[in-house]
């Protein structure tokens, strides 16, 4: 019980903390990324180093990291020229190539490990979150402007996709025992995702109501996009830590383990809306 209203009480002020900045404007939304983001790209430095498969520096990829969430958000707010946007690259450029370099010096035993797992914090946490900035600039009604209502959407379908693969799995997965996927994830079920993706149904609609960024069927596309690739991105985050050897990326956030283990299911489900978008974009241009 004591566990069960800590967990509570930590999923009330998570969601409540997200919510609340995504909505408060430019300057929260940007604060909260940007710690969201080193907090992440330091806690798989961590567990990495931790495993004993690579040695990594986690100033530098959290450096690295926030250079590509810097950039992104600078590309899209429409204060950047297009002569002047390579110059925002730069930085992380030369990070990029001194964090090869460095290990001509270093002498480790994991090189090529090490450039690998540094790099894909970067892509794996850093691309994700600066692709955020695209949905909450490009995506908006004001042209070049902030507009909270895309990417507090990918939230809200994440989180409505757990809520009803829980409470659907729960309910009937003694009548529908089929797994989803039990070699990683051997908790989830078929009958629970379908469940979820229901629900994320309901709140696309729910959304097209409350906000006319989207027609209905595109609400509904955008709902099914994040349904999927966030189920994906969890079942992702979870082979990685099988294969770590570990049952929560950290401890953080009492009750609910690190911060990879909250935003593993936003890490695909983000890149995946923005392509879903530019599909859209595409097509209308035919």
């Amino acid at each position: 019980m004591k566990n069960l209203v800590l967990r509570s009480l930590t999923g009330i002020l998570f969601v409540a903390l997200l919510v609340g900045c995504i909505v408060g404007g430019d300057l929260s939304f940007f604060i909260l990324f940007n710690l969201v983001t080193l907090l992440t790209v330091w806690e798989f430095c961590h567990i990495i180093n931790k495993s004993g498969m690579a040695s990594i520096n986690p100033i530098i990829n959290v450096v690295g990291a926030l250079l590509i969430f810097w950039t992104f958000r600078q590309l899209n707010t429409g204060e950047v020229d297009d002569r002047s946007a390579m110059l925002l690259l730069t930085p992380y450029l030369t990070l990029l190539i001194l964090l090869f370099v460095f290990e001509l010096f270093r002498n480790a035993k994991t090189p090529i490990q090490n450039w690998a797992f540094s790099v894909l914090s970067h892509v794996y946490i850093g691309l994700p979150f600066g692709i955020l900035c695209t949905l909450a600039y490009h995506q908006g009604m004001s042209a070049n402007g902030y507009d909270f209502a895309i990417p507090l959407a990918v939230f809200i379908f994440l989180w409505t996709n757990d809520t009803g693969a829980y409470c659907t799995g729960s309910l009937l997965h003694k009548y529908f025992p089929a797994k989803l996927f039990p070699r990683i994830s051997p908790a989830k079920t078929w009958v629970g995702s379908i469940g979820g993706g229901v629900l994320c149904l309901v709140a696309a609609w729910i959304m097209s109501e409350s906000f006319a960024r989207l027609t209905l069927c595109e609400w509904i596309g955008f709902g099914l996009v994040v349904c999927i690739f966030g189920t994906l991105g969890d079942l992702v985050e979870s082979l990685m830590k099988r294969k770590l050897g570990i049952k929560d990326s950290g401890h953080i956030l009492p009750g609910h383990g690190g911060m990879l283990d909250r935003f593993d299911s936003s890490l695909l489900a983000i890149p995946a809306a923005a392509a879903y978008f530019g599909l859209i974009e595409a097509f209308a241009r035919l």
